[in-house]
């Protein structure tokens, strides 16, 4: 089939009976539910895009010549990952940076994984079947264009006993099994875009301990409306009540986050990539490339979203003629959050590195620490615009009001901005900058830009681990060289 419209995956949206529950009920359709519509809208938009700009978000499947997007390439030189880099920031753009799990970020993730059979059979093939499975699964993602959510963590429950696999009923684990499934029991989380989504997926996030019980050690899909899957959702972060001038972001943007329980879950083999190998479960994410190629995407996505954030504190200053040196300071801090991040991505790309399955992914080296800082930055990021905007964020007019003409004279009098800024374009700018920080669906962003990808403080850890040695053997060079100098020198 390859790439499909807005239109056809709206249908399939509709065509499937899953259990989503939002608030007090279990909801029928999620197309025309009020609370979920303009998501749904959203992640059509996305499959629309990619027929009006074919050049840039569509390319041929290798086997079959149908076109498929651009996030589904496996990249194979430098040309590719900037192929590739293009079509993602061009995805970004479509919300601004604030969904983070449109389809290009699963997309992305299975045609690494599925271009990583070192990892994935094991190094001494005992998960070859598990590979070769998840090989086709991904060949049907590509083709039948679909949209997947995924659940890798397990819940908090008890932060001391939780490390204790053997026994715990909670995380998801295998209960059983026929001759063509496993069941499956337990629940994961979050699974971000679900009510929105084709498909489930499960794999790894963390490594378990060594000694976990096989049953824990899973990797699968699932259909979403498979029984027993059930997806509690928050609540929802879309305003219906507003005009999408008013809120552009909650009114079309909120991706939604749930619960995922499995209750009783058959999965068929055929959908099983992992079942029981503790030891090609550790190994997936922490020493395959799986990071390294993912971060193309959310780095690309990460850039739009504060390219834009810059642009909107610029305007919110220049709205009120605040050229403080407070303001302008604030300002540069900004920048330099855009600025490090495109160069940081420009040099991951440039210094690009070929792995032992023949794909080429971005340096690790350079975008590894991003993981630690982007987290802090947009966290400062929402604070620099509260504080550029001020109360003014909370001072607006709505486009109900601005129609009344009665109030229209008021507010045209008495809210106006500098330098000529009328006052519905006044009203209009801070809204957008609230909605961004301030709303449900702009302080669930900043939570999600915290911990979608762990703490600041585990990559942290994580890059003292895995890159510290190049970085440690100059630093002792250097002061090595400075000794020698010195001693050299020394009248002792």
């Amino acid at each position: 089939m390859g790439a499909r419209t807005g239109e056809a995956y709206l249908k399939g949206l509709r065509s499937t009976n899953r259990e989503i529950w939002l608030g007090n009920e279990r909801v029928d359709d999620v197309v025309d539910h009020p609370q979920l519509r303009g998501g749904a809208e959203a992640i059509a938009r996305y499959y629309d895009l990619q027929f009006e700009q074919p050049d840039t978000l569509l390319i041929d499947d290798p086997e079959t010549g149908e076109p498929i997007n651009i996030s589904h390439l496996q990249p194979r030189s430098k040309d590719d990952l900037v192929r590739r880099g293009h079509g993602l920031r061009t995805i970004a753009e479509m919300s601004m940076g604030v969904m983070g799990r449109t389809p290009d970020y699963m997309n992305v993730t299975f045609a690494g994984f599925a271009d990583d059979r070192p990892r994935w059979a094991g190094a001494d093939g005992s998960n070859e079947e598990g590979y070769a499975s998840l090989v086709a699964f991904q060949k049907r993602l590509r083709r039948d264009d679909l949209s997947l959510t995924h659940t890798i963590v397990h819940p908090t429950i008890d932060k001391v006993r939780d490390r204790e696999y053997r026994g715990n009923p909670v995380p998801l684990h295998k209960v059983g099994e026929t001759s063509d499934s496993i069941i499956v029991r337990g629940a994961r989380l979050l699974a971000t875009l679900a009510p929105y989504a084709d498909g489930q997926t499960v794999y790894p996030g963390a490594p378990l301990p060594p000694d976990a019980p096989a049953e824990y050690a899973l990797s699968f899909t699932v259909p979403m409306d498979a029984p027993g899957l059930v997806f509690l959702c928050r609540d929802s972060g879309l305003r219906t009540d507003l005009d999408p001038l008013d809120a552009p972001f909650s009114t079309r943007f909120d991706e939604q986050d749930a619960y995922c329980i499995f209750d009783d879950v058959e999965i068929p083999k055929r959908d099983v990539w992992i079942d029981g190998n503790v030891e090609v479960y550790n190994q997936v994410m922490s020493k395959g490339p799986w990071w390294p190629n993912i971060m193309q995407q959310t780095t690309a996505r990460a850039l739009v979203k504060l390219e834009f954030a810059y642009g909107l504190a610029c305007r919110m200053a220049e709205a009120v003629n605040d050229t403080s040196e407070r303001t302008m300071e604030l300002l540069g801090e900004l920048l330099g959050y855009v600025e490090m991040t495109r160069t940081t991505l420009t040099c991951a790309v440039d210094n690009c590195v070929v792995w032992d399955s023949g794909a080429v992914y971005c340096e690790g080296r350079a975008l590894h620490p991003l993981r630690s800082l982007l987290p802090e930055w947009f966290t400062r990021t929402n604070e620099i615009l509260k504080t550029i905007g001020s109360h003014n964020l909370l001072a607006t007019a709505s486009q109900h009001q601005l129609a009344d003409t009665r109030l229209r004279g008021l507010i045209d009098e008495f809210m106006p901005g500098a330098n000529g800024i009328s006052a519905e374009d006044r009203s209009v700018l801070y809204r957008v900058a609230w909605d961004f920080c301030g709303s449900l669906v702009g302080s669930r962003g900043e939570l999600y830009e915290r911990n979608y990808l762990q703490s600041s403080r585990s990559n942290r850890m994580l890059s003292q681990r895995a890159h510290s040695a190049a970085a440690r053997q100059r630093g002792d060079e250097l002061i090595e060289k400075l000794l020698r100098d010195a001693r050299s020198r020394s009248r002792a």
